[in-house]
């Protein structure tokens, strides 16, 4: 048996749900009604200095708000995060196979895993939940952004749930409020006051909120910004440096300067 079969074999060993994405499902569908609960909205920009990745917190079930402080912006590595939008089960499930696989590559080969190998990892898991995903619950559409060292850029990749990949020019979006983002981000870069591309991070970031509040005026299962509670979306810098959160005090900082007063 090959290092990744041994892989494989120690998360199963660990109690990981690796054998559960590849179970078959009933293609018609689950046997009796359940809201299954997902979470929506994630997307993200290149910018001046890098990729920015978000997304809001919210998590429901049907017309139920289930939980406002979801994180649907994972860390995987160093350098690379995985968006999700849909069912956040097996989403954190599939997060958690890739973060240990990347940690187990680098630890016996000495070196990180290629920017090619984690895209393939991404959607050889996403393949095997196919079942799952026709038969509507297991369903997951992320974004997968990092950077990769072997070019030197920072890269964004949206999938279907099939395991499709494509490569974003500028941006990417996924989620139940990515119709209201995707048609913004088009208007901006083709007449705005310049392309999203073109912004420094202060722009930016300001876009991504104004973006996120935008999402949530349109689409009740967006949480977009809830100033009172102190809830903000999860945003993650990608940047030759790695991966680093954006501090909520910035951001509650740019909404209330940029977003709540600007006229």
């Amino acid at each position: 048996m090959g290092q990744q079969g041994d892989f494989i074999q120690i998360l199963r060993e660990r109690g990981y749900a690796v054998d559960d994405l590849c179970q078959p499902f009933n293609v018609n569908g689950p046997s009796a009604h359940v809201d299954i609960t997902t979470g929506t909205t994630v997307f993200a920009i290149k910018y001046a200095d890098g990729v920015l990745v978000a997304g809001d917190r919210r998590a429901t079930a049907g017309n139920v708000v289930m939980y406002d402080r979801t994180d649907k912006v994972l860390e995987l590595d160093r350098f690379s995060v995985m968006a999700i939008a849909g069912v956040p089960a097996t989403a954190f499930e599939m997060a958690r196979i890739l973060e240990h696989s990347f940690k187990y590559y680098r630890r016996s080969q000495l070196q990180d895993l290629s920017f090619e190998g984690k895209l393939r990892a991404l959607s050889t898991l996403l393949k095997n939940n196919a079942p799952a995903a026709l038969a509507g619950t297991g369903t997951v559409a992320p974004i997968f952004a990092g950077y990769d060292q072997l070019e030197g850029c920072g890269k964004i990749f949206f999938y279907d749930i099939l395991g499709a990949e494509f490569e974003a020019v500028e941006y990417a979006v996924s989620g139940s409020g990515s119709s209201t983002i995707r048609g913004i981000l088009f208007y901006m870069n083709r007449w705005g006051s310049g392309p999203v591309a073109g912004m420094n991070e202060e722009e930016a970031l300001t876009f991504v909120l104004r973006l996120m509040t935008s999402a949530a005026e349109f689409d009740s299962a967006t949480g977009g910004v809830d100033a009172q509670a102190q809830l903000y979306p999860v945003v993650k810098r990608i940047s030759p440096e790695g991966v680093r959160n954006i501090p909520a005090e910035r951001l509650k900082s740019l909404f209330s300067e940029k977003v709540l007063n600007h006229v």
